[in-house]
């Protein structure tokens, strides 16, 4: 695969949110469902998601950064890169033609060690038949399958596991995973269609889908809410209660709270990548009482007079 930072299209200093601004338009652009008939862009679709992996992952990114992994996550072999550790020079640093002066009278390295090193570099490809018919030919790999995963905000913030059908027939639970947002693919590894003989099955791209929620507002990790306050307890301050994706909680008002404004109930959002959690931003909303409020009246008649006057 290449580089994770071409295929995002993003510098290597880039944000976390630039990267994630670019993976939701490549996303977009290369879903299987706007691409139906496109095997170039379902390609495209998995090397995005790919990408994003590593690149939307704080930990994997630094590993990528430091050359401990590869653009598919994979774990690389120090001092093996390019064959740098016979000798350090790349290709040329390893010495073919001393291992074929080793080789014995039956054309095996002495003491089998040119046939295992010629087979971890090389794979199971050269042990089976060197370079006979069909040496070095791939298994062909199992295709992807794309589906999607529809979700409610409470089950995002309880991290639930959910079971989904795939379009194989097969069966899954699947854990909802920390700080996923909506729109974002993932990648669940070997339950695509099963491939050829030897060979891996497909993964399956699962779309996560956020359905929309009648009462909070998603920002990031964070949610928004409005509050409804008495007018007396605006004025005087007081303990009112904020709902919250678990159940409301009280939170102290201090007195003479205008309408829109806001405070932060940490923790009280949806979970992050680190674990953390984001916060739950509760808005005012100033109610007056219902019906007829003499006394209000009077109240309001005498600020207004005393303003004017």
């Amino acid at each position: 695969m290449r580089n994770p930072y071409d295929v995002l299209g993003v510098p290597k200093g880039a944000s976390e949110a630039d990267i994630k601004k670019a993976y939701r338009k490549l996303a977009k652009e290369f879903h299987p469902d706007r691409n139906k008939n496109d095997v170039k862009a379902k390609d495209r679709f998995s090397e995005v998601n790919s990408a994003y992996e590593i690149l939307g992952d704080a930990d994997k990114r630094k590993q990528f950064d430091r050359g401990e992994i590869d653009a598919e996550g994979k774990p690389r072999a120090a001092g093996f890169e390019g064959f740098g550790g016979f000798g350090g020079g790349g290709a040329r640093g390893f010495d073919f033609e001393s291992m074929a002066r080793n080789r014995g009278p039956m054309g095996g390295a002495a003491g089998g060690m040119g046939e295992d090193i010629f087979s971890h570099i090389f794979g199971e490809a050269f042990r089976a038949g060197g370079a006979g018919p069909g040496a070095g030919r791939q298994p062909h790999r199992g295709e992807d399958v794309a589906a999607e995963l529809i979700v409610t905000l409470e089950q995002v913030g309880g991290e639930e596991k959910l079971r989904l059908n795939l379009p194989t027939g097969r069966e899954v639970d699947v854990m909802i995973p920390k700080g996923v947002v909506d729109g974002q693919t993932i990648r669940l590894r070997g339950l695509g269609h099963p491939g050829g003989p030897r060979s891996e099955p497909g993964d399956a791209l699962l779309t996560i889908r956020i359905q929309p929620h009648p009462r909070f507002k998603v920002e990031g990790a964070d949610l928004r809410v409005s509050v409804d306050v008495p007018l007396d307890d605006a004025i005087l301050g007081g303990t009112i209660r904020v709902p919250t994706l678990t159940g409301a909680v009280e939170m102290k008002m201090p007195p003479m709270t205008s309408s829109g404004r806001t405070f932060r109930l940490r923790g009280k959002g949806l979970p992050k990548k680190d674990g953390s959690r984001g916060d739950l931003l509760a808005t005012t909303a100033i109610m007056l009482p219902a019906g007829d409020d003499e006394a209000l009246a009077e109240f309001a008649r005498a600020r207004r007079a005393a303003r004017v006057g």
